[in-house]
């Protein structure tokens, strides 16, 4: 789950995650796992409609954001049928027609739901005519970017989407949004807020040493995985409302960059530091140390962590 800080921008937390194994190695399972495979887009459909059953019962309203590779009718279609906004990137060749015309008679059938004619990406992004800039909030970097944006209609949708390209120095990027009525700007801040869910892979794994369990059973090494996955949340949810100074000491690291944000790594040893000085603390309650001692006590904390 992506949420805005109000310090410190985009912050991912993971909650909740599937296990995949592929068809090949679950028939080296023992039958006692009962594991039934499931390719990556069930899955990732699964874990949706487990967040909007709870989101949506608090009254929020829920946007996913997801890769390309997650632009396919197995994944597409079972989130849209949950209301759910959907955000990604799209491939360059996709098969984009242009909106159904409008019918002036009433014929027998149904509506159409696609346009006759096709859509080029690569044609759109290099003709020089409908750009517009567009000041938008980027890993927390307020930015003017060149974008253009129509409706068109896509048959893994299902109906009508909105595209946005968007001029970059490599080369013109694609994004769909299956809200017609999304901004530019709301569609470009959500997919750029992906980068949070990458950050929150390389925390879970290097800081937290996720996938290095020592455990032999299937359902141990999920449990392990998931451990960390909610430690990784609640240290989040203790630094929520802390202040930069409480998370991390920039005089251990004069060359840090004063401006740069407590990283995931920084408020863990801050809550690990907090932990060690309450447990000090209870024990010299009936005894005050003296300054120099408190001093002291500090720095070793802080070289414990």
């Amino acid at each position: 789950m992506i949420v805005r800080h109000p310090w410190w921008g985009t912050i991912g937390l993971p909650i909740w995650s599937w296990l995949y194994i592929r068809a090949p190695d679950v028939l080296k399972l023992p039958k006692r796992y009962r594991w039934t495979f499931q390719t990556k887009l069930q899955q990732a459909a699964d874990l949706v409609l487990l967040g909007v059953e709870t989101l949506q019962h608090a009254g929020k309203e829920v946007w996913a954001v997801a890769d390309g590779a997650y632009a396919k009718r197995a994944f597409v279609r079972p989130v849209m049928a949950l209301g759910v906004t959907l955000v990604g990137r799209l491939r360059k060749d996709s098969a984009l027609r242009d909106l159904p015309p409008r019918e002036k008679t009433k014929r027998r059938g149904r509506k159409r739901k696609y346009g006759k004619n096709r859509i080029s990406l690569v044609k759109r992004a290099a003709h020089r005519q409908g750009w517009q800039e567009v000041t938008c909030t980027i890993y927390g970097i307020e930015v003017v970017k060149q974008a253009k944006t129509f409706l068109a209609t896509h048959a893994t949708f299902g109906g009508v989407i909105r595209v946005v390209i968007v001029k970059e120095p490599s080369g013109p990027q694609f994004f769909y949004c299956t809200d017609p009525a999304a901004s530019v700007r709301e569609i470009i801040e959500t997919f750029a807020d992906r980068a949070a869910i990458e950050q929150v892979f390389h925390d879970v794994k290097e800081v937290w040493g996720s996938g290095q369990q020592q455990v032999r059973n299937l359902w141990a090494n999920i449990g392990v995985w998931h451990l960390n996955l909610w430690m990784h949340t609640l240290v989040e949810l203790w630094a929520w409302r802390r202040k930069e100074k409480q998370l991390v000491h920039r005089d251990d690291s004069p060359w840090d960059r004063c401006a740069r944000r407590p990283s995931h790594a920084d408020r863990r040893k801050a809550l690990q530091a907090a932990c060690l000085a309450e447990e000090f603390s209870r024990r010299a309650r009936h005894a005050m140390l003296p300054r120099k001692f408190r001093t002291l006590l500090k720095r070793l904390l802080r070289l414990a962590v």
